[in-house]
């Protein structure tokens, strides 16, 4: 899991997954923090609109007052510190996400589960930052109150109510595609179409380059050597693309290397032969979830995943020899040209 990561600026430009062309044309192009990480907005316009930057920032810092678990103030905090067998109310926005989280828990069989706040925190992910690993008992303890079945909603998502106080939420797995998808909307309700809006890896492509380009190009890299190689590019258009990666999010406890991804059953980091997992879908918030719960499974179960929702997914796979190799859902196949 992982919300507002802690990524150097050199790690973000020597790892990321997805490269978006500038050539010389009739561009506004935006760019800042957000999320603990960076984002980036181009947008194909003859005419620059010196507000559109701030209207920006703005729907970001809207977004981070209602997902981040960094701000004290956030909705997501609020609804952390209330007690149990309390019904609370939840923001439009927040209704949103937190359905669109439980439709992923539930057809993946929860591996993606937003509940594993504490067990972020355990591991170093969240708002603490620990110096050893923790102990086996500390995880059966957390594991007590974790999982989205000890959180009832009513029947519209309006309302949550948690059967534990100490059960925490986390959208870092969902939240910087949610923030994708919400300044895309901002911009097409500007009269925007022709955009590309990046934040921190995730992608969403509106209309077309220019005229000569009907989309916008996307590489996907093979993530091993310099992480320079693009294994496929891809024209995308109005549609998203988000990845998840074990080499993109870790830290170092007592000596050993942890992954971002908790796995919701064991309380433990995944350690599996799954690199990395690519989804392409029309909102970059489900892609988002559904690269965690890729990860979460394990390459052989992700495939499946994918191929029974009908999903276009990418993963990444580490061979006994070490070398890497790619494994595709039969709809990535036919977006990447491959029969």
């Amino acid at each position: 899991m992982r919300i507002f990561k802690y990524i150097s600026i050199f790690f973000l430009a020597a790892a990321a997954i997805f490269y978006i062309w500038h050539e010389p044309a009739p561009y506004q192009i935006m760019s800042g923090q957000t999320m603990g990480t960076y984002y980036s907005v181009k947008v194909k316009t003859g005419r620059e609109n010196k507000l559109l930057h701030k209207n920006i920032k703005e729907e970001l810092e809207a977004v981070n007052a209602e997902m981040s678990v960094f701000d004290n103030n956030s909705e997501i905090s609020r609804i952390n510190r209330e007690p149990a067998d309390k019904w609370i109310e939840l923001s439009p926005p927040m209704q949103k996400v937190l359905q669109n989280a439980y439709t992923i828990y539930s057809q993946s069989n929860g591996a993606f589960d937003p509940t594993v706040g504490r067990l972020v925190d355990l591991w170093g992910f969240g708002t603490i930052r620990p110096k050893k690993a923790p102990s086996e008992e500390d995880i059966r303890e957390v594991l007590k109150t974790s999982g989205f079945n000890k959180i009832r909603f009513t029947h519209d998502f309006d309302k949550i109510k948690k059967e534990h106080e100490e059960t925490m939420i986390n959208l870092s797995a969902i939240a910087k595609g949610y923030g994708v998808d919400r300044i895309a909307e901002l911009l097409e309700k500007l009269g925007y179409h022709d955009y590309v809006v990046e934040i921190g890896g995730e992608v969403r492509a509106g209309g077309r380059k220019s005229d000569q380009v009907d989309g916008w190009n996307v590489g996907i890299i093979r993530p091993e050597n310099d992480y320079t190689e693009n294994a496929y590019v891809i024209t995308l258009k109005n549609q998203a693309v988000a990845t998840s990666g074990d080499y993109r999010n870790f830290i170092y406890v007592d000596d050993k290397k942890y992954s971002h991804t908790i796995s919701p059953k064991s309380g433990y980091p995944v350690e599996n032969n799954l690199i990395s997992a690519t989804v392409f879908h029309s909102s970059c918030m489900i892609a988002d979830g559904m690269t965690t719960a890729m990860m979460a499974m394990g390459e052989k179960a992700a495939l499946d995943y994918a191929n029974r929702y009908n999903v276009a997914a990418v993963l990444f796979v580490r061979g006994e020899d070490n070398t890497v190799k790619p494994l595709l859902s039969e709809r990535a196949k036919r977006l990447v040209g491959r029969k």
